[in-house]
């Protein structure tokens, strides 16, 4: 009999330990023939600690388990919820990226093996950078951190540069609300990452790789190191890839927990021992990045896709999505919602679905009035917007941006105003002063949204020039992408700002 407990954060947080602990205690106390395995997250986060128990006959799962039941459970006696691959958020998903998370040991390398794991390394290993770099250009994979670049014309670019060492970067500063993937994945399948890394090296000829992982994911740091010592004694990395000619080796490093290190630029200056401040673009990091080499720089997300794609091919990859919006996206559902977590599904499912069908309403049972999509600086949407298919240029025409793919949703309770003051006070904060838009614009942003909701109408236009300037004008996204929750907020919720905004129109 194997039992698997979470190990993710999230699931530790609400008592997961304890639950392990108790049975594990009830397995030595009975002499059964068992073992608690600890895994990642399947990303039901509503029903952890979640417990799964095969009995050869696959995986049964056990939701909100307590210490206490760890003699029931064993026994069988606990009720169950079903076969956890038959549960409906398990069901209803295209897992490709997380395929692996909250089934395998996180630092098994023979488990990750027997999961698929390796075998895109091993294509890679035998085919040149440019049959690599061309194969990740026909999946259609961008950026998911934020921007949506195309992943494979970014390689294009470092591929093509010359250069006597380059280098892969993963921003893993996971930093906005209601953001979670890149942890659950360095969690609960860190070896994923290392080939998606040790992938991009062999297609670009970089030699060196470095993760900019955030001081506040404190498991997710150790889960890395441990997970990088054994990849490099399995011979994954160092001076031989797999046995091959080629060398890539790489190390963590962690940053002190400045928002905007999440912007690739000050993420490199932070990572060369420089104040975290934007660079002016250009040079491109592609060309002059790290140490003004040519430098890769991609989200944990996009680089734990490569795998996937070089295994299964670019045409399988690409065959899911719509538009221009290829594969998979780990949407993560936070908020005001009955079931929050990750959910990963190809392009294309409306907001509303996921909010409504997936998510299953408010946690409170009150109506929803906004959705937040992107983090901090993503525009709210409205009810009459969930109709908005998950596609990058669909959301860019509603308004909106996917960012990170993080909802956050609010009931009909959340005040408006209020949240278009706390995303320019949040920039305010989080500036790294670099630029006049963004270090003075977003304090005065907060003076003037102060302005319209004490009843002054004037202050509207000036609030809505002043959005303008910073859109157009900051140099990096924090700036230029804070506009849209505020203004977003200001057209669609204007009663939240008081009657002056009614009398105004």
């Amino acid at each position: 009999m194997r039992i698997y407990v979470s190990r993710d954060s999230a699931a530790r947080a609400v008592g997961a330990d304890a639950v392990a602990a108790a049975l594990e205690a009830e397995i030595a106390a009975r002499g059964l023939d068992a073992r608690v395995i600890r895994t990642g997250s399947r990303g039901m986060v509503w029903l952890e600690p979640l417990v799964e128990v095969d009995r050869g006959a696959g995986r049964m799962a056990y939701g909100t388990a307590t210490p206490d039941q760890a003699a029931a459970i064993l026994d069988g006696a606990a009720d169950s919820l079903g076969p956890t691959e038959d549960l409906d958020w398990m069901r209803r998903q295209t897992r490709l990226t997380f395929a692996r998370c909250g089934v395998i040991d996180p630092l098994d390398l023979a488990d990750y093996e027997a999961h698929g794991g390796l075998a895109g390394l091993r294509r890679a290993v035998a085919m040149n950078g440019q049959e690599i770099v061309n194969e990740v250009k026909t999946s259609g994979l961008r950026g998911r951190g934020g921007a949506g670049f195309p992943t494979g014309i970014k390689w294009q670019t470092v591929h093509d540069a010359p250069g006597d060492r380059k280098y892969i970067v993963c921003n893993a500063d996971e930093g906005d609300s209601g953001t979670f993937a890149d942890r659950m994945i360095m969690e609960g399948d860190p070896f994923c990452l290392i080939e998606g890394m040790a992938i991009a090296a062999l297609a670009v000829g970089a030699t060196q790789g470095y993760i900019y992982l955030r001081s506040e994911y404190p498991d997710a740091i150790a889960v890395m190191e441990e997970a990088i010592r054994l990849a490099r004694s399995a011979g994954l990395l160092g001076p031989s890839i797999l046995g091959s000619a080629r060398a890539f080796d790489m190390e963590v490093r962690v940053g002190a927990g400045a928002y905007v290190c999440g912007e690739e630029t000050s993420l490199l200056n932070s990572l060369e021992g420089k104040r975290a401040v934007v660079r002016a673009k250009p040079p491109l990091p592609a060309l002059e990045g790290l140490f003004g080499r040519p430098t890769v720089v991609n989200n944990v997300i996009s680089l734990a896709t490569v795998p996937v794609i070089l295994e299964k091919g670019a045409a399988q990859y690409a065959a899911f999505g719509l538009g221009r919006s290829r594969g998979t996206i780990p949407i993560q559902i936070a908020g005001n919602v009955a079931r929050g977590g990750l959910f990963e599904t190809a392009f294309g499912t409306t907001l509303g679905a996921l909010i409504h069908d997936i998510a299953g309403g408010t946690a409170t049972g009150r109506p929803v009035k906004a959705v937040q999509v992107g983090g901090p600086l993503g525009a709210y949407m409205s009810a009459g917007e969930f109709g908005t298919p998950f596609g990058y240029e669909e959301f860019d025409g509603a308004g909106g941006l996917i960012g990170h793919a993080g909802i956050v949703v609010f009931d009909d309770t959340a005040d408006m105003g209020a949240m278009a003051r706390f995303a320019m006070e949040f920039c305010a904060v989080e500036s790294c002063g670099k630029c006049t838009p963004c270090r003075i614009g977003a304090v005065r942003g907060v003076e003037t949204v102060d302005r319209i909701r004490r009843g002054d109408a004037s202050a509207i236009p000036l609030l809505t020039d002043l959005c303008e300037t910073m859109k157009d004008g900051s140099l990096c996204a924090l700036g230029g992408f804070t506009p849209y929750p505020v203004m977003s907020a200001l057209r669609k919720f204007p009663e939240d700002f008081g009657p002056v905004r009614e009398a105004a129109e």
